[in-house]
């Protein structure tokens, strides 16, 4: 919340936080892209032994029996890393505009200068002078003078004639183009369904059936999209969240509307670069983190982050400077994509990355952003006051703050309350304690500074609280006489009704003539 000068460590930069490696809980999380390079299990075990949170299946590629292979790997993985609750996030391929099929098979080089006829009859074999486009309004939506873009945007076209069905561009430079590449109209709201016939498939019989975590939407433009999903998702997919991910203008316009219907939101930030200015991707970076970490939900941040590490064992330094000040300005989580899927350095892209946000984290005065975004909040609220659940968690924030607590334990059904703790910043790590796996995975997965651990029941507060200061104590964040704050409801198992604060010292037992380390009641 504002600039990141002001939640700074007012410390400043040190020469030994320069040379001294970050040491601590990583609070950002790390979403990978699974592929050929990484779908092993025994790979899996060791991503998630260097930071992986979330595993994204990428449905843009491979079919269903690829995916499902790919996703019992994961989940033998987890299985053998119980302490870590890995989430699955379904990316969907969503409207995709693409070039045709070219006569040679192969590809053809279009010359800076030349004219090229683009037609929407897809069954068109193309060549250098013209090819084929999958979207059939293009000349509808297309203006002359129009920019269009192609292969990831290594194609610059700009458009001199609309024809019935087809346009004329002239090449603005020298490229390849090869078959089925994807071609983007920068400033055009294309007329296609958010989520065609192969996401609904995609959704309800893959998302749905195999219980994922997350579905990641393609191209989201407004809310009806986020709803469309909600609606192909229907009961048995009730549980799943949606992000949505902003990669055009039109998603940009309608960010407020998108946002409020989603459960977080993704900054894809490769096809946005191709529909905007990429000079201005990182101010809409910065635009939209700030707005969903001002209502509390989760944001990632995506595309090139480490994109070096494909074929190298080290990132650049740019690269570095990217992941460290996407978590300043706010990030939930950093996400990989080739470097994880195709890579040949998936293992050590997930470290670095892992690293980098631990350094970053450390940078950052807990305190001022705390404040920061309490006076955000407040001038939101314009007097109104707060529902009990955020006003309970900030206070629960506080609390651990001023009390210099170790630990922050949330019991929660939902993970509702969760997210509302990790939206007011806390400097100590949050445990969420819950009986529902799939909350505990989305928690785990995407909520910031939050690890969880599955109960057999929510039912005896008190036994759970012990239950909790054990685990803290084993992850190595609270020891003997040290405080924890924990952050529960009246009635147990009870959704939605976290109303209560309690401030309790950690002891350890001391039986005689056992030298064991046990844990006694904690003392309220």
């Amino acid at each position: 919340m504002g600039d990141n000068s002001n939640t700074l460590r007012n410390s400043g930069i040190t020469l030994d936080s320069i040379l001294t490696p970050a040491e601590g809980e990583r609070k950002t999380k790390i979403v990978c892209t699974i592929g050929p390079a990484s779908w092993d299990k025994e790979t899996l075990v060791k991503m998630i032994d260097a930071g992986m949170n979330v595993c994204r299946l990428n449905f843009s590629h491979g079919d269903h029996p690829t995916h499902a292979n790919t996703l019992a790997n994961i989940r033998a993985a987890a299985a053998e890393r119980p302490d870590r609750q890995v989430a699955v996030l379904l990316d969907t391929k969503g409207p995709e505009v693409r070039t045709g099929f070219l006569a040679n098979g192969d590809h053809v080089m279009l010359e800076k200068g030349s004219k090229v006829e683009i037609t929407t009859d897809y069954d068109f074999k193309g060549d250098e002078t013209k090819f084929a486009c999958s979207y059939k309004g293009l000349c509808s939506s297309v203006q002359v003078g129009g920019t269009i873009l192609a292969a990831d945007g290594s194609l610059t076209m700009k458009v001199v004639e609309i024809r019935e069905t087809s346009v004329v561009v002239e090449m603005l430079n020298t490229g390849k183009l090869s078959e089925r590449k994807n071609m983007n109209l920068p400033g055009v709201e294309v007329d296609l369904p958010t989520i065609g016939e192969k996401d609904e498939n995609d959704l309800v019989n893959f998302g749905v059936v195999h219980n994922v975590d997350f579905v990641a939407a393609s191209f989201v433009q407004r809310a009806s999209d986020v709803h469309k999903i909600r609606d192909v998702l229907g009961a048995r997919g009730r549980h799943i969240k949606i992000i949505s991910k902003i990669e055009n203008e039109a998603g940009l316009h309608n960010f407020d509307e998108i946002l409020e219907a989603s459960d977080g939101i993704m900054v894809a930030r490769g096809d946005l670069g191709m529909e905007i200015r990429s000079q201005a991707v990182f101010l809409a970076q910065k635009w939209m983190i700030r707005r969903c970490n001002v209502v509390g939900k989760p944001v990632i941040t995506a595309t090139q982050m480490l994109e070096s590490m494909i074929q190298a064992p080290r990132p650049t330094r740019a690269e570095c400077t990217d992941v460290a000040n996407a978590v300043l300005d706010g990030s939930d989580a950093v996400m990989l994509s080739g470097e994880s899927a195709g890579g040949s350095y998936p293992l050590e892209a997930v470290s670095i990355m892992a690293s980098i946000c631990r350094e970053a984290e450390s940078a950052i005065n807990h305190p001022k952003l705390y404040n920061a975004t309490r006076t955000t909040v407040n001038i939101i609220q314009n007097g109104k006051p707060l529902d009990t659940p955020e006003a309970v968690a900030s206070s629960a924030v506080k609390t651990a703050m001023d009390m210099s607590a170790k630990v922050i334990v949330v019991l929660t059904e939902t993970g509702t309350t969760a997210r509302l703790v990790a939206k007011y910043r806390p400097v100590v790590p949050v445990l969420v304690l819950t009986a529902d796996p799939e909350a505990a995975r989305q928690c785990e997965g995407l909520l910031r500074g939050c690890r969880a651990r599955v109960m057999g029941s929510m039912i005896g507060t008190h036994s759970i609280l012990l239950r909790a200061a054990e685990i803290s104590h084993e992850l190595g964040w609270i020891q003997p006489g040290e405080q924890l704050v924990a952050l529960h409801g009246m009635r147990d198992a009870v959704s939605g009704q976290s109303n209560m604060i309690k401030v309790l010292t950690f002891e350890k037992r001391e039986d005689e003539g056992d030298e064991d380390e046990d844990l006694k009641d904690l003392v309220e």
